[in-house]
């Protein structure tokens, strides 16, 4: 799935092959892949805006954030050096927290001054990545895997702590209690390195029998 010291993610093809490749790997989630159907690719392009969408994606509501994602980008160009223009008062039209909105103005920050290269981090290994990432104030570790798995196309990356992958693999593997993020990771661990061939699985699952959608990214 990729020439590079790490497989990236580029296309449906690749989602087909990596999703093959995993049953053989663990044929208990033949039948989980059976009822989720066909798995997205997702992919959106690297940079300011691929990770400014997801850290707006947080919100309590889908329709809450395609709101204000809307808002932001009638502002202008979602580009760090025009966000970092924009007026505070501009700025609270969007409708973010505080916090979101003090991380994405850091964010712009960080670009602008070098701190954070966001194209350059989509083809560095997955820790050193993840590690970068984190780095950066407001980003935390769900933020920064979703950035790599749909922005950087990174193969390899289980977001642990989303809590629709938890009640997904609990629900596929009929346990009593929700795996916690520390058990989910473990159990990842597995299917590596086609992870996030796994992560998409099981949103795919959780879409497919809870009826609703899952997947941190549109």
């Amino acid at each position: 799935m990729g020439e590079n010291q790490f497989s990236i993610i580029r296309n449906d093809a690749d989602i087909r092959n990596g999703l093959r490749e995993l049953l053989l790997l663990d044929p208990r989630l033949v039948p989980i892949a059976e009822i989720a159907g066909p798995l997205p690719l997702r992919l959106a392009a690297p940079g300011f805006a691929g990770l400014a969408s997801i850290i707006v994606s947080q919100m309590v509501s889908r329709a809450s954030a395609d709101a204000i994602w809307r808002r932001i980008e009638a502002a202008g160009p979602v580009t760090a050096q025009a966000y970092a223009a924009l007026a505070p008062e501009i700025i609270a039209t969007f409708g973010l927290s505080r916090a979101k909105a003090s991380t994405l103005t850091s964010l712009s920050q960080a670009v602008l001054t070098g701190a954070i290269d966001l194209d350059g981090i989509c083809v560095i290994e997955g820790e050193e990545a993840l590690r970068q990432l984190v780095s950066l104030p407001g980003i935390g570790p769900w933020t920064a895997e979703v950035y790599l798995m749909f922005c950087a196309g990174h193969a390899d990356i289980f977001p642990g702590g989303d809590v629709a992958l938890q009640t997904s693999v609990g629900r596929a593997f009929a346990m009593e209690v929700r795996p916690s993020s520390r058990q989910l990771v473990e159990t990842a661990r597995s299917w590596s390195p086609y992870r996030s061939i796994a992560a998409r699985l099981f949103w795919a699952y959780y879409a497919a029998t809870m009826r609703r959608e899952a997947l941190p990214i549109v």
